[in-house]
């Protein structure tokens, strides 16, 4: 027993040991790295902005920038030097971009990264003389995308904080913060916590439904107007008469839509087709698997043997009312996209002759072709589910 409680004792005073020596490696290596990492800025700020005369680091803590801008230089001719942070495949990106006295990217290049395939190296030389009216121009590269859009959105940030600093006003909002402020301007009783919901019925002139979390209504988009209702159905913000007109029939075909599940065991639906019900106005809601790059692969990249899930509802003439990824195990940054509502969105609409003619993920042809595929075997069940009827 003494034996015992001796190497206890023993071991609980190494590990007492190596947690001192470590906190002190810890103060001597930080301010190192900090230092480092100062040399590396100061080194880069004549890399993105060779001209530069004088750099001045300034006080931005007045002023509302975006996020991803983290310090900024002052040139004596009147441009700036953003130090910037951003997420590309992984988080802490870190960039430094140049911007002259006339808004034109002097430069642009990565201080440090997580990222895998290293694009992030030479990309930043693809936006020099780009302002704020041409950066879009600049185009993310195939099968890099997470890292380069990423790199792409702060160099666009600090186009923005340009202007703000100079006295002029941008909205430096995302589409997520954009969308998410017009939901609570619309029905503020939602508290801010919105779903999407999967249409299935044929809403005219209905771009969207968001379904408040708590119940206390929804928002129906209709263009760039977002009009709330609340729980009754009662339309609860400013709209002109012809959209109410047009939210009023939509929330009672809502209202009335109801779905039945269809036994397809005795039809010969392809294996895409997992499941089928039908609304009672006649549409068709599947249940589809995709073959996407999850299963066949390549010889560069592990498949994960998964299969890309979607939902799709369509019109028994065909028409694609919606589409949504449900579930996906496709290569990050890659094929991954297929759950990004602007490439599924696609598909809305579009019907037997015209489904394929949608732009594809760059770099993912598995993906997109697998997609098209699943979608493709939807249209076709409707024929034979319309014929067994």
């Amino acid at each position: 027993m003494k034996k015992y409680i001796k190497s206890v004792a023993v071991l609980t005073a190494i590990c007492a040991v190596v947690a001192v020596l470590m906190s002190f490696t810890d103060v001597l290596t930080s301010p190192v790295i900090e230092k480092n990492d100062q040399a590396a800025a100061n080194e880069a700020l004549v890399i993105v902005m060779p001209d530069g005369q004088g750099f001045e680091k300034i006080d931005i803590t007045n002023y509302s920038l975006p996020s991803t801008v983290k310090s900024v230089y002052k040139e004596s001719s009147g441009g700036y030097v953003f130090e910037l942070e951003t997420v590309g495949y992984s988080t802490g990106m870190k960039l430094m971009c140049g911007i002259d006295a006339n808004g034109n990217v002097t430069g642009a290049t990565c201080l440090s990264s997580g990222e895998t395939l290293g694009y992030e190296k030479t990309y930043g030389a693809s936006f020099v003389g780009k302002n704020g009216d041409s950066v879009d121009s600049v185009d993310t590269v195939s099968g890099a995308t997470k890292t380069t859009q990423g790199y792409k959105n702060a160099i666009k940030d600090a186009l923005n904080a340009v202007v703000i600093l100079n006295g002029g006003s941008v909205d430096i909002r995302n589409e997520e913060e954009i969308l998410a402020d017009n939901l609570d301007a619309a029905l503020p009783e939602g508290n801010g916590e919105f779903e999407e919901l999967f249409i299935v019925e044929d809403l005219e002139g209905i771009d969207a439904v968001y379904q408040a979390k708590n119940g206390a209504g929804s928002v129906y988009v209709v263009g760039e107007s977002f009009v709330g209702l609340d729980a009754n159905g009662s339309i609860v913000s400013e709209a002109d008469d012809a959209v109410k007109a047009k939210i009023a029939d939509a929330y009672q075909i809502m209202l009335s839509s109801n779905l039945t599940e269809i036994d397809i065991s005795g039809l010969e639906l392809h294996s895409n087709v997992l499941k089928v019900s039908k609304t009672d106005s006649g549409n068709y809601v599947f249940e589809l698997r995709a073959a996407g790059f999850g299963i066949y692969g390549d010889e560069w990249y592990n498949p994960s043997g998964e299969y890309i899930y979607i939902s799709l509802a369509a019109t028994k003439d065909g028409k694609i009312i919606s589409v949504r990824t449900t579930e996906q195990h496709e290569t990050d940054g890659i094929g991954s996209a297929c759950e990004e509502k602007s490439f599924y969105n696609q598909f809305v609409g579009k019907d037997e002759t015209n489904y394929k003619e949608i732009d594809a993920i760059s770099g993912a042809t598995y993906t997109t072709n697998g997609y098209k595929n699943a979608v493709g075997r939807a249209l076709e069940s409707i024929k034979i589910l319309e014929g067994a009827n």
